[in-house]
This record gives structure tokens, C-alpha cells and sequence, in this order.
């Protein structure tokens, strides 16, 4: 499944947001693949952030994080440059589509 998501960061943390990206701890990214995905990009236009990952299944992805300490200190340290974290809109499913060609 394809999921979207928004995200925005805050004005004076964006080189800090990208350095971040550019260090993903290695434990992450491979619970991340355990967990069922197989591609995520996030596009930047200003602050705002936008998430497009594939995964077998996003509840699961979610469940499977949740608790997992290197994603813990991740999230809180997202939550320190971000003015809006994922928004998640229809009960964890993301960004709803509009339109698909």
C-alpha cells in the first residue's frame, strides 16, 4: 500500500531536520524495513514535509514502532523540529487521494 503524509517543519530547525535525514541511525532503518516497507521519500517545499512510503501495511508499520526505543528517541527528536508531526488523517491511513492517473 501507498501511504502520504504531511509534516511540517519549523523555520529555523530545517537544517537540522536535514542533517537528521542524512544520519538515520542504521537500527531504525531496518526496523523500519522489518516492519513491511519498502520505499519511503520526503519532498521539502518550504517547511512543509511530504511523506510518500510503501508499505505491506501501515497499522502494522505503526504497531511495530510504537515501542521500539531507537524509534522512541526519533520521534521525540522529530518532535523538537517539527511544528506538525504526521497528521493522520482516517484513523492512521494518511493523506486521503484526490485524484490517481
Amino acid at each position: 500500500m501507498r501511504v502520504a503524509l504531511h509534516t511540517r517543519v519549523r523555520a529555523d530547525r530545517i537544517a537540522e531536520y536535514e542533517a537528521a535525514h542524512r544520519a538515520v541511525p542504521a537500527e531504525l532503518t531496518t526496523a523500519i524495513r522489518a516492519a513491511g516497507v519498502t520505499s519511503w521519500t520526503i519532498w521539502r517545499s518550504g517547511c512543509d514535509l511530504f511523506h510518500l512510503l510503501e508499505c505491506e501495511d501501515y497499522a502494522r508499520l505503526l504497531a511495530a514502532l510504537e515501542h521500539l526505543p531507537v524509534n522512541t528517541a526519533w520521534q521525540e527528536k522529530m518532535g523538537e523540529l517539527l511544528d506538525i508531526s504526521h497528521d493522520y488523517s482516517d484513523a492512521g491511513a494518511g493523506l486521503p487521494v484526490v485524484w490517481e492517473l
